[in-house]
């Protein structure tokens, strides 16, 4: 049964599409349903440089929540938020086991076969290294 669910939100229409799926998601199961943003920090950071952009993409963030907040309060579905610093991938694993997820929700972003090949995506190393089940929205 899904009682728990993560959404991977960056921003993007990608994240928005996945964000709405993860809602219906909830709906039906009268699940939580948790956001989490994960911003990268500049290579290689300082301390103050880190608290500084924690903050900015906290900012930013958070006025996305805002309109996500609503959707979700229409649907009667409490919705928690968090922003991290790190590696996206490594974060939304993480925070997945953290607050226990049944379910992780994130959109597929399209990368040149090169990117992909050097980097690996961000959805691909989720589905690798997640202890749960993970839905990627198109």
């Amino acid at each position: 049964m899904i009682n728990n669910i993560l959404v991977a939100f960056d921003g993007s229409k990608e994240a928005e599409k996945a964000f709405q799926t993860g809602l219906e998601i909830a709906v039906s199961f009268r699940a939580s349903l948790n956001v989490l943003s994960v911003a990268r920090p500049p290579e290689p950071p300082s301390m103050v440089e880190t608290e500084a952009f924690l903050d900015s993409a906290t900012q930013h963030f958070e006025e996305n929540f805002i309109t996500l907040r609503s959707l979700a309060e229409t649907q009667n579905i409490a919705l928690n938020t968090t922003v991290v610093i790190g590696h996206p991938a490594d974060q939304i694993v993480h925070h997945a086991n953290v607050i226990k997820a049944n379910l992780i929700v994130m959109g597929h972003r399209g990368k040149s076969i090169v990117q992909r090949w050097l980097l690996g995506s961000v959805s691909k190393r989720v589905l690798s290294y997640a202890s749960c089940s993970v839905l990627i929205v198109r």
